[in-house]
């Protein structure tokens, strides 16, 4: 059978299984099982599937993912948010559609403690958002800096996402990690001047300021009370940045860091501490399961020699460099639309990685921009995770009206994409530094 036969039977199959409803992790298994039987014609064959399970479980780098993930928690836990919600507050001030840019703002910083895009919009989407219309803020515009601002979570470290593109892609995941801090600056960047220009031409859109000043003495008291969670973040970034841990050890840190402020600062209890862990728990083994499944599905596709194959069209392609990179992000891109970006990344990523080494691009490069890619998955019509979280944490707003919300903020992504492609200095300057 033709290698390009058995590509397209996999993926027309994977698609079907996501389409039936079936748990990613069980169709990816599935697939993997039945495709080394039919191509070993005996049972045994199958046992390569568990011993890759075993070594990819058993790898130190996936440590890093449920010690992020406990971070977030504590930190919502513990009530901190509030905290940190009060400082973006008083530190904006108090101008026209300021509550566009506390939510640009408090979405970003959001995303960066807990790293779910999906956890962040549920929360702005049942506290900030009806804020912001009781003040008579336009709705979609309100919508779309809450979605754009969360969806930042994957790209700005600490990044579950990036830890596990890290280990599909057999990148440095100190590198990718710190790759995503400029580019998710310009991004929250574009997004409050998008929001300042719509402001200008539109004031209705923006209304004016309706409570006197605070004295910068009371703001300041205000930040000050949430400059100790935010050092949990520059901890996280010093230790990696100056290569004195790995993210692994970072991340244990952090963990420790933060479990210790949100005692003092915040309000973190015994119980809520063990409903962090529950909810960890909970969180990595759903992760932990798609990522072991997803070394076995590379396996099988170099296996059949799939990959080999692809590589060597790829490389005998005369397609100018630009159009290839491209193609290669456009996949995603539209593919996002339809499937979670998880397993869009365990479907991609095997098949990309040799192909990326065989046309030149710098990885550290290309992988970052595929991970805004992803990023924006999550808030793409119709399938976008992220949507579908504010949608149902906020009070009878119909779909169709989330997603016309979005729609200026990923042309947004991007144009910011476009320069990023053609000044790969802003990914590649921090991780330089390493």
């Amino acid at each position: 059978m033709e290698w390009y036969v058995i590509l397209g039977s996999v993926f027309f199959l994977l698609l079907a299984l996501f389409l039936m409803g079936l748990p990613i992790f069980l169709s990816f298994l599935l697939i993997n099982v039945g495709g080394l039987y039919i191509l070993t014609g005996d049972i045994k064959g199958v046992l390569l599937v568990v011993n890759s399970m075993f070594s990819t479980s058993t790898s130190i780098s996936l440590a890093a993912i449920p010690l992020f993930v406990l971070l977030g928690e504590l930190l919502f836990r513990s009530g901190s948010v509030k905290i940190i919600f009060d400082a973006v507050d008083a530190l904006v001030g108090n101008f026209r559609a300021r509550l566009y840019a506390v939510s640009i703002v408090l979405s970003t910083v959001f995303g960066a403690l807990s790293g779910s895009a999906m956890a962040v919009a549920a929360m702005m989407g049942s506290s900030l958002l009806p804020e912001m219309q009781k003040r008579e803020y336009d709705r979609s515009l309100s919508m779309g800096t809450i979605l754009a601002g969360a969806s930042l979570a994957p790209i700005i470290p600490p990044s579950v996402m990036a830890v596990v593109l890290g280990i599909l892609s057999k990148v440095s995941i100190s590198a990718l990690l710190v790759a995503g801090i400029l580019p998710g600056i310009l991004l929250a960047t574009a997004f409050l001047l998008y929001t300042m220009v719509r402001g200008f031409l539109n004031p209705n859109v923006a209304p004016l300021a309706e409570s006197a000043e605070r004295p910068w003495s009371e703001r300041g008291r205000t930040a000050l009370r949430a400059a100790p969670f935010l050092l949990i973040i520059v901890t996280i970034l010093g230790l990696i940045l100056g290569g004195i841990a790995t993210p692994t050890e970072a991340a244990a840190s952090g963990c420790v860091a933060a479990a210790i402020i949100c005692a003092i600062f915040g309000n973190l209890r015994l119980s809520s501490l063990i409903e962090a862990l529950r909810s960890t728990a909970m969180i990595t083994a759903m992760i932990m399961i798609i990522m072991v499944c997803s070394v076995s599905f590379s396996q099988l596709l170099n296996f059949t020699g799939a990959t080999f194959e692809l590589v060597k069209l790829v490389s005998a392609l005369t397609l100018p460099l630009v159009l290839m990179f491209i193609m290669l992000q456009l996949l995603p891109f539209v593919l996002c639309m339809f499937i979670d970006q998880i397993a869009l990344m365990i479907m991609l990523v095997p098949i990309y990685q040799p192909m990326i080494g065989a046309l030149g691009f710098d990885p550290i490069w290309f992988w970052t921009i595929f991970l805004i890619n992803m990023s924006i998955g999550g808030i793409t019509p119709p399938f976008g995770y992220t949507l579908f979280s504010l949608q149902g944490a906020s009070d009878g707003i119909p779909i169709q009206a989330v997603y016309r919300s979005v729609l200026p903020f990923i042309a947004i992504f991007i144009a910011v994409i476009a320069v990023l492609a053609l000044v790969p200095e802003i990914i590649l300057f921090l991780p330089s530094l390493l």
